[in-house]
């Protein structure tokens, strides 16, 4: 009986070893370096003066604002289109195979190589985006240049290549619902567009909350799009709270940006964690 009723902890040990040496012990580590201050040959404990400093930064808040407007507006973008597009390539369309294969193809390309590719298309002289408005007889604006589009034009960019990956999670939540809802729904008159917000939204729920929470993590710790394509700029327009970090980084600051990766670490599950427990509730009370 003993060896029975232990038998099952022996499945979660592979998995909790793994967690505690990828997660748990780098965390503890990331937190106590977050109170010194420190380089590759010394460590010297300061305390909170990290965090101090750090929220003392001229451009914290507009790194903070920029962090959640991308991370809301991707995420809300993404669980919309991939919506959209699974329902669309779920309806028996000619060549969807191959439409499904196209729209998941960016989730597989590097994050960096989209974002140096997606800087020069997006160039006020030379970026093909421009040329092509051009032709058209359309003044394309400055996208990455201009500090009120910088922000949301790198977000467009994200949206492109995330958005198969919040498609391929939504297809799979169409397959669990059964044809049946359907085929009750037309004899009772339904249209296309009723059974759609009548049927699919609510028994999409649980793909829609991977979704946003997925892209709303995502989104909230993007760095490396942002960083390929406008460095932050121009000026400070389109920081986001990991960008700052890396400047900090950037300039020796080891232990300072080190607590930033705390802050940012805190401010994720400050969102995230309320949101999910909200969503949870929400599918039970359903």
């Amino acid at each position: 009986m003993k060896s029975s009723r232990s038998y099952p902890y022996w499945f979660i040990l592979p998995g909790g070893l793994v967690y505690l040496v990828l997660f748990l012990v780098p965390t503890v580590a990331a937190f106590w370096f977050s109170l010194t201050h420190w380089d590759l040959f010394e460590t010297r404990f300061i305390g909170l003066e990290n965090y101090y400093q750090f929220l003392r930064e001229p451009f914290l808040i507009t790194g903070v604002v920029n962090t959640v407007i991308f991370g809301v507006l991707t995420s809300i973008a993404k669980s919309v289109l991939g919506l959209l597009l699974a329902v669309l390539l779920t309806s028996g369309l000619l060549g969807q195979s191959f439409l499904r294969t196209l729209i998941f193809f960016p989730v597989l390309v590097s994050t960096i190589g989209v974002g140096i590719a997606f800087a020069e298309i997006m160039h006020p002289a030379r970026g093909m985006l421009n040329i092509g408005l051009s032709y058209f007889g359309i003044q394309g604006p400055a996208w990455l240049i201009d500090p009120n589009l910088a922000l949301f034009s790198v977000a467009l960019v994200d949206i492109w290549k995330g958005v198969g990956l919040a498609t391929l999670i939504y297809i799979a939540g169409l397959a669990t619902i059964s044809s049946d809802y359907y085929e009750a729904a037309r004899i009772d008159g339904a249209t296309k567009l009723q059974m759609f917000f009548r049927i699919t939204v609510p028994l999409v729920r649980p793909a829609t909350v991977t979704v946003v929470t997925l892209s709303l993590i995502g989104g909230l710790r993007s760095f490396d799009i942002i960083w390929a394509m406008t460095k932050g700029g121009p000026g400070f327009s389109s920081d986001v709270l990991a960008s700052v970090i890396y400047k900090q980084y950037q300039a020796g600051f080891y232990g300072l940006s080190t607590a930033g990766n705390i802050i940012l670490f805190a401010l994720v599950a400050f969102i995230v964690i309320p949101l999910t427990y909200w969503f949870n509730r929400r599918e039970v009370d359903l």
